[in-house]
């Protein structure tokens, strides 16, 4: 009777241990929002004491290693929470163990597939002569109860101009910029992962850029000045 209530447990806890490396590694998935759509890659790795962990990556957002926290997987229900953006994921674990098919709520559920692998990052463009506007821009949003600063940084390559943005008082680096459209004075940066534009005019000496900063319905006025 001994020798059966042991295996019996040695099998559950087998079990548990095979439910737990199942999830472990990298996925990625893609939430179809109303307004855009982003990347989201989850890194899910085990503790020395065996408890699951993860990390959650808004790729088109340039929001990395965001940290989630009550991990749990509990037969083939994953779920974990990411307390700095509110958001919670709850899915279902395949039987393969190559997907999990769930939901993401962060003020509305959307349905939220995940699949392993990792999204393939483009090669970046070689660099080209340096334009007359090359550099780091700076400039603060002012939103009223809320001031925000945005950096931008413009490159020219072999392919044209390129830029990425952060905004430091949300943590965020490396956002892209998805496209740079210059005509003479004028210039635009399109952030498609924030669902985002950036658009104005360049001043004659190059080191003012008064522009117009739209995201959704909602336009602020946005000087960046160059440093």
């Amino acid at each position: 009777m001994k020798k059966t209530m042991l295996i019996a447990a040695w099998s559950l806890l087998v079990a548990a241990g095979l439910n737990a490396q199942d999830v472990v590694g990298d996925w990625k998935g893609t939430l179809q929002t109303p307004a855009i759509e982003l990347r989201l890659a989850l890194h899910i790795t085990r503790g020395e004491n065996g408890t699951l962990k993860a990390t959650l990556d808004s790729v088109d957002q340039g929001a990395n290693g965001l940290a989630a926290s009550s991990v749990t997987l509990q037969n083939s229900k994953l779920s974990f929470d990411v307390d700095v953006v509110r958001g919670r994921y709850e899915g279902t674990v395949s039987a393969d163990g190559k997907s999990i098919a769930g939901t993401w709520s962060q003020g509305q559920p959307l349905p939220l597939t995940f699949e392993r692998g990792t999204f393939q990052v483009k090669p970046a463009p070689k660099p080209g002569k340096p334009s007359d506007i090359d550099g780091t821009w700076t400039g603060t949003l002012d939103l009223g109860p809320t001031q925000l600063r945005i950096v931008f940084h413009i490159v020219n390559t072999e392919e044209g101009l390129t830029a990425t943005a952060e905004s430091p008082d949300q943590g965020a680096t490396a956002i892209p910029v998805t496209t740079v459209t210059r005509d003479g004075s004028s210039l635009k940066l399109e952030m498609k992962g924030l669902a985002a534009t950036v658009e104005g005019k360049i001043s004659d000496d190059r080191m003012t850029f008064n522009a117009t900063f739209t995201q959704g319905t909602n336009s602020f006025p946005l000087v960046l000045k160059r440093m």
